[in-house]
């Protein structure tokens, strides 16, 4: 059973080592840990629904909660705390396109709103119901799983948009075939959600971003039904997959798409390096991508990351014989780890991985083998459960992403850092900084910055992420970054979008949904506001 005011399944722990618990209380001071409000209170709590129980609808107190926030910061204090701002009114299961169709009809002749549902796994507030007069319904496209079409000859395969990481590839596999796209939150997150919001997998250096492997599909949209027909190249003018990519659920609902696969690889392979201080770290891996060696997978940690994901490792015994091993080598207190990785044929994984390593020596790179590399993919879809362990010790936990060319990446980051470690000096609060890139392009990369900082009590939490979330996005901005790599936009960057597309490209942005959605009953209130 998932979670209803967390991370995953209820049966998954992923506890925090003591070591590293000391350290964040020595960091920040002791956090409170605030008794949740229940299930049975909360679900008690739910305001009457504004719209009957149906075939395709469920009105249920309990459903709706569940489908009435994801997963983002400000979610989860108001899960956590009981005080949810909206509920849907109804819980839509559709199980074809002609399902979503009828209910795009029902919901014109309702007046109310639709919110498509995948995972539910979003983190920038993608799902939460605008408060209002007119009725919302969530639609839940966890019925729409099958894979109907397979085209082994061209790698084309044809999924409902709501299938999840593991029945895709499980499907995929049994016939040897893969898409590759593994972001943090595969377990949950659906490929419809992915095409919604850009999303791109920690391969995504061999495997592609989402854009890349998505080929075409269906949208069903309020004025009718929008066909994307594959084709390996076009010149027929502008390319309309480029609207749906992105969209978050403003133009309409996603119900097929299709996607490039490929057989499953002869070999995956991570290792980790580390490097004395984080720009010689930094030089290496753009040496790397620039010079086209194949990797998979370059993610680079600065060394306060280091510190913490060590700390975490809950291996004591293993880091310090490590640690003692690196400082033999003369790296010390500002090492920084690289996990790299190669995915393919054995021989070329093999060569890619022996060009990496000679390149991270040119650097001061020390390889320490395969054994950090497997203990990173054995738990990299595990991390996410941090949240729940250190939330009930007292500590939020939130991360921001963007990306930028190679030359502004050490400022960006720099910024980014200081704006969040002085955000809270006006109440006497310390925040814990972290930050890696976690996609690399011969261009530039993705910086992902991870902070902490203590609870307290929900409304002051609450206000203590608005000062930090809007602290580091200005940082980020100042520097050019764009304000999301990976995450889509949601409620919590709507404000920002304008920054970055200029009053022309809003302006163009909100003639296409219109255009597909003249009533405005598509996820009000996200992307464009």
């Amino acid at each position: 059973m998932r979670r209803w005011n967390g991370w995953g399944d209820e049966t998954i722990t992923y506890p925090v080592p003591p070591r590293a618990l000391a350290f964040l209380e020595a960091s920040l001071g002791e956090g409170t840990r605030l008794e949740d409000a229940s299930l049975e209170a909360v679900v008690a709590a739910a305001p009457p629904p504004k719209l009957p129980a149906g075939a395709m609808l469920s009105n249920e107190p309990e459903v709706r909660l569940r489908h009435a926030l994801g997963q983002s910061l400000p979610d989860w204090i108001a899960l956590r705390s009981g005080r949810i701002p909206a509920f849907p009114d109804a819980v839509a299961f559709p199980e074809s396109s002609s399902d979503v169709r009828d209910l795009l009809r029902f919901a014109q002749w309702a007046g109310a709103k639709i919110i498509p549902y995948g995972g539910g796994t979003s983190v920038v507030g993608h799902l939460t119901p605008v408060a209002g007069e007119s009725p919302v319904i969530t639609a839940d496209l966890g019925r729409m799983t099958r894979l109907l079409r397979l085209d082994e000859t061209s790698g084309l395969a044809t999924f409902g948009a709501g299938v999840a990481g593991p029945d895709l590839e499980a499907q995929l596999r049994a016939r040897g075939l893969t898409l590759g796209h593994y972001p943090q939150s595969f377990d949950y997150s659906t490929l419809g959600g992915w095409v919604a919001t850009r999303s791109s997998g920690q391969q995504s250096a061999y495997y592609g971003r989402i854009e890349k492997t998505f080929a075409g599909g269906r949208l069903e949209s309020p004025e009718g039904t929008l066909d994307l027909p594959v084709f390996p190249a076009s010149a027929a003018g502008p390319d309309l997959r480029e609207l749906v990519l992105g969209s978050e659920g403003r133009l309409g609902i996603l119900t097929e798409a299709t996607v490039r696969v490929r057989p499953l690889p002869e070999r995956d392979t991570f290792f980790g390096v580390f490097f004395s201080d984080w720009t010689s770290g930094m030089e290496a891996v753009r040496a790397m991508v620039r010079s086209g060696i194949p990797l998979s997978m370059a993610r680079l940690n600065n060394a306060e990351e280091t510190r913490t994901s060590l700390l975490l490792s809950g291996k004591p015994k293993l880091v310090s014989v490590m640690e003692r091993y690196l400082s033999f080598r003369r790296v010390g207190g500002g090492k920084c780890l690289a996990i790299l990785g190669c995915t393919g044929l054995a021989p070329l994984c093999k060569a890619a991985r022996e060009q990496a390593l000679g390149v991270a020596r040119t650097y001061g790179g020390i390889d320490l083998g395969r054994a950090v590399g497997n203990t990173w993919q054995s738990k990299r879809f595990r991390a996410p459960y941090l949240r729940n362990a250190l939330w009930e010790a007292g500590f939020a936990v939130d991360t921001l992403e963007t990306a930028l060319p190679w030359s502004r990446l050490a400022s960006a980051a720099r910024d980014v850092e200081a704006a969040l470690v002085s955000g809270l000096e006006s109440s006497d609060e310390k925040v814990h900084v972290m930050s890696h890139l976690s996609h690399v392009y011969p261009d530039g990369a993705s910086l992902y910055t991870t902070y902490l900082f203590r609870i307290a009590d929900p409304e002051t939490a609450l206000h203590r992420w608005t000062i930090l979330k809007g602290a580091a996005t200005a940082a980020l901005l100042a520097n050019g970054g764009t304000i999301s790599h990976q995450h889509g936009v949601g409620t919590d960057h709507a404000p920002y979008l304008p920054a970055e597309k200029g009053p022309l490209g809003m302006a163009a942005l909100g003639a296409v949904i219109r255009t597909m959605d003249p009533g405005g009953i598509m996820n009000p209130g996200k992307l464009v506001l």
